[in-house]
């Protein structure tokens, strides 16, 4: 048990025994007052942290443009084609009638009889198609094939910045207690009633 509480029972169970004595018609020896000690506070300062801190990241996005090269989209070839024939139109003359003597009906004056005629030979022109060169394959080399390809390219990569934020602190007052409030008890001496 602590001094304190020790007073406080010791003075307790006086008090207690001044009652009875009294209440019993006694007269009381010693008396008691209590005795109040208020709490005894203090201000002190401290750093109360307001911010962690942490990190900041800037970002820039990457940087992309367009380049336009020449390049090749087909290789040299080697490849077969026909030649049609050459051809040409050549005329002749043909006779298509030997000619002779023929009969034939014919009417003069008036009268109609059959006579013995003398015909000319016919002769005609004739269109003949001749080949002049003769139908062939050709061999045909055909050379590469390019094109401007436009194409993407990075120019610039993507960057991060990271910046560091130190934790910030404020400094702030506080009331606390040094010193808890007590209650004791102190003797008094009442005139015709307390004994000191």
């Amino acid at each position: 048990m602590t001094r304190k509480a020790s007073s406080f029972a010791i003075a307790s169970l006086t008090m207690l025994g001044t009652m009875s004595q009294t209440v019993a018609g006694g007269r009381p020896v010693e008396c008691y007052e209590p005795v109040n000690r208020p709490a005894v506070y203090d201000t002190v300062y401290e750093n109360v942290l307001v911010s962690p801190g942490g990190q900041v990241v800037d970002y820039d996005p990457p940087i992309y443009g367009t380049v336009a090269r020449v390049e090749q989209i087909a290789p040299p070839r080697v490849t077969y084609e026909i030649v049609p024939a050459i051809t040409r139109t050549v005329y002749h003359t043909v006779k298509v009638d030997d000619g002779g003597y023929a009969w034939e009906w014919r009417v003069i004056h008036g009268r109609k009889v059959l006579c013995k005629v003398w015909r000319k030979a016919r002769y005609a022109r004739v269109a003949e198609t001749v080949v002049v060169e003769p139908e062939r394959t050709r061999r045909v080399v055909l050379p590469a094939e390019y094109e401007s390809v436009a194409r993407e390219v990075l120019v610039r990569p993507e960057r991060r910045r990271i910046t560091e934020i130190a934790p910030s602190y404020q400094r702030v007052a506080r009331r606390v207690m040094v010193q808890e409030g007590s209650t004791s008890w102190r003797r008094v001496h009442i005139p015709r009633h307390c004994r000191h």
